[in-house]
């Protein structure tokens, strides 16, 4: 049964990362202060048992300052990626579900070439490649989907989310090879990129028009263990004010919906909003969810406001905004 091994001294890392050969190594840098570590260094244990050709090490960062430097160690607990002895990935924080999904991305990944003679350019293509095609749905993108570090991937993982997508992703912060070598062999020179069936769809202006077209949820992988009430709630919980509509604020396909458009611009507050006309899913779930048949929906705090006839009144009132 595969085990994780402790690192005594930055010499037993350098045996330790040798002796792996090509195997996959994940290496975990952890202080015994931190709970969270605890935790991570529970899941290693299991991790180790399930995955019985990747190699596991646990290194207290405090105690082995030399290696936590040349690992470029800011925080615990952080996992590093080895293959062939180069740094191939890095995860930061306790993070169960990116953990496995990229121990599962670089499970059979090409290691960094190891002799002169190796052609860095095919070595790299074959990682990418494989990087591409290690899940249904690939999304490459700053972060992960628990934490997006710029807005367009942020807005893009928002859109996946949304359509019950099954994705993995691959943070390229963490891997300039990876960021720098996806640009040439896609042809695509920014982030987010979108792969599907080891496709490029292309980035969030291409998928945004893909949900206006309807043509997003014929070719993205469906995550059959949500419910339609689990998003529903998922939905709810990301923004305060949210409006179920038919259409967007910028191009509202009724005329229900643009009126209470209309209303709530007038007030100044930031809402969020999700086309209903983009997922029939939730358009016919939702109305269950809220026992409320129409349409529009508005919600603050995942409590259903009304329609547009109850926000009119609202306005009228001079309780709107208050309410928002």
């Amino acid at each position: 049964m595969n085990t994780t091994e402790d690192v005594k001294n930055e010499q037993d890392f350098s045996v330790k990362l040798q002796n792996a050969k090509r195997s996959l190594v994940v290496v975990h840098f952890w202080a015994p202060w931190a709970e969270q570590c605890k935790q991570m260094n529970d899941v290693l244990d299991e991790l180790a048992k399930e995955n019985a050709n990747v190699v596991f090490i646990k290194v207290e960062a405090e105690e082995i300052p030399e290696v936590s430097q040349k690992c470029e160690i800011e925080a615990v607990p952080t996992f590093v990626f080895f293959k062939n002895q180069q740094t191939i990935g890095r995860l930061n924080g306790a993070n169960v579900p990116e953990l496995r999904n990229m121990i599962k991305q670089h499970i059979d990944t090409v290691a960094p070439p190891s002799k002169e003679s190796a052609d860095p350019n095919e070595i790299l293509n074959n990682r990418l490649k494989s990087l591409i095609n290690s899940a249904p749905c690939m999304l490459f993108m700053k972060g992960d989907r628990t934490q997006p570090k710029c807005g367009f991937s942020r807005q893009m993982i928002s859109i996946l989310n949304e359509h019950n997508g099954k994705y993995s992703t691959f943070d390229i912060l963490q891997d300039d090879q990876v960021r720098q070598g996806l640009k040439v062999y896609s042809e695509w020179p920014t982030f987010p990129q979108l792969y599907v069936n080891g496709e490029l769809i292309g980035g969030l202006d291409i998928v945004k028009d893909m949900v206006k077209d309807n043509e997003l949820k014929d070719i993205l992988p469906k995550d059959e263990t949500k419910s339609v009430e689990d998003r529903i709630r998922e939905i709810l919980s990301k923004d305060r004010v949210i409006l179920f509509m038919k259409g967007e604020p910028s191009g509202p396909r009724c005329g229900f919906s643009r009126q209470i458009v209309d209303i709530l611009n007038k007030t100044g507050v930031q809402y969020a909003h999700f086309d209903i006309l983009s997922d029939e899913d939730i358009r016919q779930g939702l109305k269950k969810f809220s026992d409320w048949p129409t349409y529009p929906q508005l919600y603050v705090s995942g409590e259903l406001i009304g329609g547009l006839d109850v926000v009119k009144e609202m306005q009228e009132a001079g309780e709107l905004k208050d309410a928002l």
